[in-house]
């Protein structure tokens, strides 16, 4: 297969997420000819505005599902793919000891059946080679993620038999399956160590401090080369303007640097129905003729 007859798909649980995990790797792909859609499964109703400039704007305040909508487009735009909604709502981040119930309606609360069939129309309509998704934690614990790699994994199990979930249209098998290791603690500590050496002050000092991640560096299979495609990832962040701090860490490495030290995006291969041997430097492997 060439690039343009693959396809590939990244479910992400809120608009932002598909900026700040394995942006760069899908700006890449779509460059080379790949079709790539991106899956949001909530519209991110009840996330809470990050970036200091726009807590106190009205626009964002009256009507914070539309303007999360347009910031996702313009992200897409970014990116150069396509993306979809399954329609879910934000469960929001459950705070306090004991923790307060989600509430109602809440997408981690959707029947799992439910939410697969969702994202199952989804698969079997665009028919993707490759998924990625997120770890069994969520790659950290929101409920929204975990939910995410909930449904994932159902739906990639599921696809291919006309037996599952017959109205959701045609079977589908999806050839490989990958979780995004986007905040690995080899990544951070290398950016890290190489913005000390430079005599520069790194954002990342509190997290080396405090490091208590599950660190799956072991795990990583597949390491794409994606340097050139971090402008993209940056504009795509930057669009997100209610959720990235225009100062924030994401922005506080000197690009020279990042493309220096750590021009890559990783991926751990979970499943795969095609031959390949790992390490690889593409997530097509094994599937291009």
């Amino acid at each position: 297969m060439s690039g343009e007859n693959l396809r590939l798909m990244a479910v992400h649980a809120h608009p932002d997420d598909e900026s700040s995990k394995g942006a760069a790797t899908m700006a890449r792909y779509a460059a080379e000819g790949v079709e790539v859609l991106v899956v949001t499964c909530t519209g991110g109703e009840r996330g809470d505005i990050l970036n200091p400039r726009l807590r106190d704007d009205p626009e964002v305040q009256r009507d914070m599902p539309g303007y999360r909508r347009r910031e996702m487009a313009a992200a897409a735009a970014a990116l150069g793919v396509s993306q979809c909604w399954l329609g879910f709502v934000d469960s929001g981040l459950p705070e306090g000891d004991p923790l307060p119930p989600l509430p109602d309606g809440a997408f981690a609360r959707e029947p799992l059946e439910v939410a697969t069939e969702a994202l199952m129309r989804v698969v079997r309509e665009f028919r993707p080679h490759v998924m990625t998704t997120y770890n069994e934690n969520g790659g950290y614990p929101h409920p929204d993620h975990v939910m995410t790699h909930q449904i994932s994994m159902a739906a990639f199990e599921a696809a291919g038999d006309p037996d599952a979930y017959p109205h959701a249209g045609p079977p589908w098998e999806i050839s490989k399956l990958y979780y995004d290791h986007g905040f690995s603690k080899a990544r951070i500590t290398a950016v890290h160590e190489a913005i000390v050496a430079s005599g520069a002050d790194s954002p990342f000092a509190d997290w080396m401090d405090r490091w208590d991640r599950d660190d799956r560096a072991e795990k990583v299979t597949t390491r794409i080369e994606c340097a050139d495609y971090f402008g993209h990832r940056d504009r795509a962040l930057l669009a997100h303007a209610t959720q990235i701090d225009p100062d924030g860490f994401f922005f506080a490495i000197p690009r020279d640097l990042e493309r220096e030290v750590w021009p890559v995006e990783e991926y751990e291969l979970v499943h795969s129905r095609v031959p390949t041997d790992t390490p690889e430097d593409d997530l097509f492997t094994g599937l291009r003729s």
